[in-house]
């Protein structure tokens, strides 16, 4: 008895393994985007809100630190040319924004003068960013 054993087995690609490497990609593209958002304001310690909400639209950042010193994405200015500097951006994107970053023990005389010259610069759409009060 003669047996037939060409049995010809074709090629094939599995599925599973490749959408499991897929997701893995997908959710590491994901991590790494997240981890990419911008944050230009420099480091100070803000004040507190029960209510606070991560500002998702970036725009131009301002931080004011406890000793007065302005900066805008990390750039040092004074404050007699802030209203200058914040006009000269303003033209380029008319729907600018301000993310403002406070030091939580700035004087607030200090505060409205800054806040002053953004809106002299005719920018009106302000964002005070502050951290979310720790709930006990």
């Amino acid at each position: 008895m003669k047996l037939n054993i060409n049995v010809h087995k074709s090629v094939r690609i599995e599925m599973l393994p490749l959408i499991d490497i897929v997701f893995l990609l997908l959710v590491f593209f994901i991590y790494a985007m997240l981890s990419m958002a911008v944050h230009r304001g420099l480091p100070v310690l803000l004040p507190a809100s029960s209510t606070a909400e991560i500002e998702k639209k970036s725009a131009l950042s301002v931080t004011v630190r406890t000793d007065g010193t302005i900066y805008v994405d990390e750039k040092q200015i004074s404050i007699e040319n802030l209203a200058a500097f914040l006009k000269k951006k303003a033209e380029i994107d008319k729907d600018t924004g301000i993310l403002l970053f406070a030091d939580n023990s700035l004087l607030y005389q200090e505060l409205f003068r800054v806040l002053d010259q953004i809106r002299i610069a005719g920018l009106n759409r302000i964002s005070l960013q502050s951290e979310a009060e720790q709930q006990p």
